[in-house]
This record gives C-alpha cells, sequence and structure tokens, in this order.
C-alpha cells in the first residue's frame, strides 16, 4: 500500500467524523493526488480537418518549380563525386559535401554521425577484359564489390562450372590452377514485349488503394523451404569457392541477375547478386581470387563456346583499390530548429540513402531521393519559414547492404530490440525474431519521417504502412496538389528502404509512391544508373511535396497518428494454434 493511498484514508476518515463542510476540500486533496494518466497526442483522436495553410503550399510550389537547385544538386553528386559504395572514399566524399552544402544553404547543427563499423574501404580503379581466341574479342564487364585485384592483365584459359550441388564439384577437382572461370549458369534472355519505361495508369494507382487480402492476396512463402534451398545453394557456392581458391584459380567471373523485366539488354547489375560471399566487405570472409561480373550476353558467348568443347583464352584486367579494413559508417544530418516554445523539441525528419553501388554513379538509387530531400530543406530555408518543430534531414549510408546506416541512428536514437535467447547463423537478420522494444526518450518526440528511393519518377501518392489513422491527414494534404498527379493513398505496407527503420520501432515513417519510369527495368543497381536517367520536372515536383508535408507536419497542434505499439517478442505465441478448439475432436 502506497503512503499517497493511506494518506487519502485518513483524510476521509476524518472528513467524515467531523461532518462539515471540509469533504469537498479533502476530496479535492484527494483528487489531486491521483496521478493523472494522459494519453500521448499521436494515440488519442486526432482532429477532422486539417488546418491547411494554402498560401504556404502557393510560396512552396513557386520556389520549387521557379527557382530549383535540385539537378544542381544532382549534377554534383553524381558527376562531381560519381558511385559512393559504404566505406569507400567517394562515400567520404558525399558525405562531407553533403554536410558543407547543407551548411550553406543555412541549416544548423550539420554533422556526420557514426553509426559504427562498416568493412573495407574500397573502390573500383579499371576493369577490362577481352577474348584473346579463338576469335578476338573486347567485353563488357565491372569488378564486383570488394574484389582484389589481379596482378596486372592476366590471361589464361577459360573454364564453365555451373553447380547446383557440392557433388557437382568432383569433375572440376585438379583442374582448375591458373585456369579464368565461368561461375554461373547460362542465363537465356527473354523478349522485351514491354517498354521499359512505364508511369502508374489511373488503374494501377486505384488498384494500390485497395488491401488484398484471401485470394487478391500473393501467398506467403515457405520460410522453412526458402531457407533450406538458401542453406543448399550457399553450401554448394561455398565449397567450390573453397576449391577454386585452394587451387590457384586466376580470376572469377560471374554472369550478371536479370533486371525484373529487362532481360540483358546489355546492362551489367553489379551489386549483393555479384558477390561469392555474404558479407565480402569484411575481411574475415572476403573473396581472395579476383571476380568481376559480366554483360550476360558476352557471358552466354563464352559459356555456349567451352560447353561445345571450343578452348577459349581470355585476358582479364581487375584493378581495385584497399583503402581500410575496419571503416565506419556514417550519416549525415542537419536541421531546421523549431521555434515554438511548447513544441520545438519535437522532430519531423526527412531522408533518403545516400550510398549507391559501384558501376553506374547511382543516380536513381538514391541520389534521387537524396537530392529531393535537399532541395526539399532548401525551399522551406529560401523562404524563411520558421518551423514549431525541428525539421531534421538525415542521409542514410549502409542502405544497400541492409539498412544500415537509418538502422544504427534509430538504435541510438528511439529504441533496440532485446536480442533473441538462440539465434540460427544460417537465418538472415531480417528473418530473425526480434525481443521486446526498449524505447528512448526521444522516441516520445519524432513525429514523423518521410522517405524516398524508388527512383526519379514523380510521387504519385503515398503508402501509409497501415497507419489507418493518417490516412485522413494526408487525403486533405494531397487534395490541393491533384494538379500535380499525387493523389493516391495505400494502405499497404511497402519494404525495402529506411522507412521500415523507424516503422519497425512503431514510428511513423513513410515512403511516397512513385511513378516506377525505368527504375526495375534499367537502373536499379546497374550500370545505366547516371545523371541522364534523372527527369528533372519529377524531381522538382517531389521536392514541392516533399517540402509541403514537412511544412504541414511541423505546424500541426497534435503529433501525427502513431500505429499501436509493437510487441514483436509475442509475434510467435499470436500465431500459435489454439489447441482444443476443434468441435468433437477427441480429448
Amino acid at each position: 500500500m502506497s503512503f499517497v493511498r493511506t494518506a487519502a484514508r485518513w483524510s476521509c476518515y476524518a472528513v467524515t467524523v467531523a461532518g462539515l463542510a471540509i469533504p469537498s476540500i479533502a476530496a479535492d486533496k484527494k483528487a489531486a493526488k491521483q496521478p493523472v494518466a494522459e494519453t500521448p497526442s499521436y494515440y488519442g483522436a486526432q482532429p477532422a480537418n486539417e488546418n491547411i495553410d494554402l498560401t504556404m503550399y502557393a510560396r512552396i510550389r513557386d520556389e520549387g518549380f521557379k527557382h530549383s537547385h535540385v539537378m544542381e544538386f544532382a549534377d554534383a553528386l553524381t558527376n562531381g563525386i560519381g558511385p559512393r559504395l559504404t566505406g569507400s572514399p567517394n562515400m567520404k566524399k558525399a558525405n562531407e559535401w553533403t554536410r558543407d552544402t547543407l551548411t550553406k544553404i543555412g541549416l544548423e547543427n550539420a554533422h556526420l554521425e557514426d553509426w559504427g563499423e562498416f568493412g573495407m574501404g574500397w573502390q573500383q580503379v579499371n576493369t577490362w577484359a577481352r577474348i584473346v581466341g579463338p576469335d578476338p574479342a573486347p567485353l563488357w564487364l565491372q569488378a564486383a564489390p570488394w574484389s582484389p585485384a589481379t596482378n596486372g592483365p592476366v590471361t589464361g584459359e577459360a573454364v564453365h562450372i555451373s553447380i547446383s550441388d557440392v557433388k557437382d564439384l568432383d569433375k572440376y577437382k585438379g583442374k582448375l590452377k591458373g585456369k579464368i572461370v565461368l561461375f554461373g549458369a547460362i542465363r537465356t534472355t527473354p523478349d522485351l514485349d514491354n517498354p521499359l519505361f512505364h508511369r502508374y495508369t489511373d488503374e494501377e494507382l486505384k488498384e494500390m488503394e485497395s488491401y488484398p487480402v484471401s485470394e487478391g492476396r500473393a501467398a506467403a512463402p515457405n520460410i522453412q523451404q526458402l531457407l533450406a534451398e538458401r542453406a543448399r545453394l550457399t553450401a554448394a557456392r561455398t565449397a567450390a569457392l573453397k576449391m577454386m581458391t585452394e587451387e590457384g584459380v586466376a580470376a572469377i567471373i560471374t554472369p550478371t541477375r536479370d533486371g525484373s523485366k529487362g532481360g540483358g539488354t546489355g546492362i551489367i547489375f553489379d551489386d549483393n547478386g555479384a558477390n561469392l560471399v555474404r558479407g565480402a566487405q569484411v575481411k574475415e570472409t572476403a573473396v581472395t581470387i579476383p571476380n568481376a561480373v559480366m554483360m550476360i550476353e558476352h557471358y552466354n558467348r563464352i559459356a555456349r563456346l567451352l560447353d561445345h568443347k571450343v578452348p577459349v583464352t581470355l585476358e582479364v584486367n581487375i584493378e581495385t583499390k584497399f583503402t581500410g579494413d575496419h571503416e565506419h559508417g556514417f550519416d549525415t544530418v542537419a536541421e531546421i530548429p523549431g521555434t515554438d516554445p511548447k513544441l520545438k523539441d519535437q522532430v519531423v525528419m526527412v531522408g533518403g540513402h545516400l550510398d549507391s553501388w559501384i558501376s553506374g554513379t547511382g543516380a536513381t538509387d538514391n541520389a534521387a531521393g537524396s537530392v529531393v530531400a535537399m532541395e526539399a530543406v532548401r525551399i522551406l530555408k529560401a523562404l524563411g519559414v520558421k518551423p514549431k518543430r525541428t525539421i531534421r534531414i538525415a542521409l542514410w549510408s549502409g542502405e544497400e547492404q541492409g539498412l544500415y546506416g537509418s538502422q544504427g541512428y534509430v538504435k541510438q536514437h528511439f529504441g533496440t530490440f532485446a536480442e533473441p535467447e538462440h539465434v540460427d547463423p544460417a537465418v538472415p537478420s531480417f528473418m530473425r525474431p526480434k525481443g521486446k522494444l526498449t524505447t528512448t526518450k526521444e522516441w516520445e518526440t519524432l513525429d514523423a519521417y518521410y522517405n524516398l528511393d524508388n527512383g526519379t519518377g514523380k510521387i504519385r501518392g503515398v503508402y501509409t504502412q497501415e497507419n489507418y489513422a493518417i490516412a485522413p491527414i494526408f487525403r486533405q494534404w494531397l487534395a490541393p496538389l491533384a494538379d500535380l498527379g499525387a493523389t493516391t493513398i495505400s494502405y499497404r505496407n511497402t519494404g525495402g528502404t529506411d522507412h521500415l527503420s523507424f516503422d519497425a520501432v512503431g514510428l511513423p515513417g513513410f515512403q511516397y509512391i512513385q511513378d516506377p519510369m525505368d527504375y526495375e527495368t534499367r537502373t536499379h543497381h546497374s550500370d545505366m544508373d547516371t545523371f541522364d536517367r534523372l527527369h528533372a520536372a519529377d524531381l522538382q515536383q517531389a521536392a514541392v511535396i516533399e517540402a509541403i508535408f514537412l511544412y504541414n507536419t511541423s505546424e500541426r497542434e497534435q503529433m501525427m497518428p502513431r500505429k499501436p505499439f509493437p510487441h514483436p517478442e509475442l509475434d510467435k505465441q499470436r500465431s500459435a494454434p489454439i489447441e482444443g478448439i476443434y468441435p468433437n475432436a477427441e480429448k
């Protein structure tokens, strides 16, 4: 029994004996002593109507469309700096350039935040290859990320290895010393029966507004089956790499993966799929044989010659440079401080990932999202906006390897999950169950995070990540922007990028719906991802909408509504079958 409850009890007793007018005073004292449970505004009721400042809409549109700097930022980042692999010298340049540029446009507290050790620093210097015989021809390939260099150009007989099981390696044992190995099956290239470039139709946008369930929803994958298949292929690849290393292979060439719709088309996709091991950036698990990824049309020609017993001699030069074994990753962070005495400690965030893969210049993935975020905050500064809440931009690194930058930021600032007692190393980290979430004081002050990371296409709407309370708010915000093509509200979850780090800990994190353009067919993680693929008008539109979303969020009296607090530690319990409920079953 607490002291408060005991004291109140004695007060009531004294009043009853006296029988005077004192009871109301004692009751007031008793009421005052009771703790008041306040519902945070993000879990409470929201106003039905948003207070929309159409004059500010007009000012933001005027600044964003008539005085845009978004392509100036994009040119400097993609052409001036180039590809930005996390841990590389170019990533360091990009972090510093964004920090300094955000300072120049008037943001405060621009700085870099260390989210932890990443792995080896690395950059590609030059990569080329050619067929020496039987028919001389140039070849198109790129070094796989974190590949070691050859000792200058190396010439060797080519061998084609395609395996599905460890036992398939037996026929190659003792035959690989000094060889240049083509490692992987021939992959046919389908005809292009659809255009590479696409904008969403009205019908497609309307379909996004539905929430598919039962028959309309894609079947959930069999996780155990996927893990078993993954383990089998990993074991075969690991055994093959071990054998090739022990026998002294000169170089390994893998075929580029298939684009989701693009077939071959002469494109090289150079990303995680080009790595021979998971975690190639870590020295302890790095591949020690020079390796590269080749355009599928060239790869197929050589493999077919070899499969027909035609000897092929290749000359390969992979020139790369390591710049450190234990490089750290950094996020660029800056802000426009809030001015309202009651709300300035609350934060509205915007961002995108700054890192990229190496074969292009990372224009649509994701210089586009980074420079749109920079342009959005530039617009607000140019208009002299003094927001009630603090507006903060964060540009992440390590996204391409697993959302490392945003996850590190969220862990340091907002909350962490308890590690499960038993961790199966065969299960990827994103598939492992999470323990109980412990939040920080800052968790209570993060209002919303807005992310852009699906290429150069203009914004067509927003995914709410199943946050049903926020949809009416976004719908009102978008209504005056219908002429810009942004109208769609989708309740669906969308994955694959940094808003997930916020959503996972129960914070409002959102990704915009963007026109697909040629992102999935031509530019995503490829050598075609260059400045030329960016569309200025689309990026201007996106920056205007982001600036409006930031402004509206910063000025609301209440915080943005949140989904219920996450309890991932209960997921397994919730999904377990309920025993003993089937009628007439034996007891």
